[in-house]
């Protein structure tokens, strides 16, 4: 069982704002083939970190173009099919507009990768089409922009709703084991019963 982490550098534009940002990508499987959460600025780093391994899938946490910007290169390098949640699709058309992904992502979806099972949770609010990956197998949940160490992701642009996400955290993440590590799309990790003691449940 494996699991890899990798940082990309690149920007962020949405709403006619373009950001400098710092990544989190996240590789989980073994040592034969892995499932890669998002995938933004850099795909050599990515098939770096990869490491011949097969790809079974491309898992987006959401559609801002910092997060799934060479999704469909990382998906042409490899073969391997991208997942995105079907709420996102007008936030996904800004980066990709003559290319759809290739499956949608459910509520209550699994993914096994080796020994590790990931499930999807619906967790909107950053972006309608928002998810997050919980894996009670490692004890941790990868939350894309919906929870960071300090609070809840950015709303306020387009797309998002703040009452959404909170309800969102407080609903579905906060459900989850205290002890529960939080593996984000940004900065570094917390836990849930860090951010529930902080934010409140």
């Amino acid at each position: 069982m494996t699991l890899n982490h990798i940082v990309t550098a690149g920007t962020f534009s949405l709403d006619g704002e373009t950001f400098d940002v710092e990544n989190n990508v996240w590789l989980v499987g073994d040592d034969r083939e892995v499932i890669v959460i998002d995938a933004p600025h850099d795909v050599e780093a990515i098939l770096a970190a990869v490491d011949g391994r097969k790809v079974q899938a491309i898992v987006c946490t959401h559609a801002h173009d910092d997060h799934v910007r060479y999704a469909t290169d990382l998906a042409d390098r490899t073969g391997a099919p991208v997942w995105l949640h079907p709420g996102d699709e007008p936030v996904w058309n800004l980066t990709h507009p003559d290319r759809m992904w290739d499956q949608d992502l459910e509520d209550g979806q699994e993914f096994t990768v080796g020994p590790v099972t990931l499930q999807v949770l619906h967790t909107p609010g950053h972006s309608p089409g928002s998810v997050s990956l919980y894996s009670p197998t490692l004890g941790c949940v990868f939350t894309g922009d919906t929870l960071f160490k300090g609070g809840p992701g950015a709303t306020g642009r387009s797309f998002s709703s703040r009452p959404l996400i909170e309800e969102s955290i407080r609903s579905r993440l906060f459900a989850l084991p205290d002890d529960t590590v939080v593996h984000p799309g940004h900065g570094d990790d917390t836990t849930i019963g860090a951010e529930a003691e902080a934010l409140g449940r």
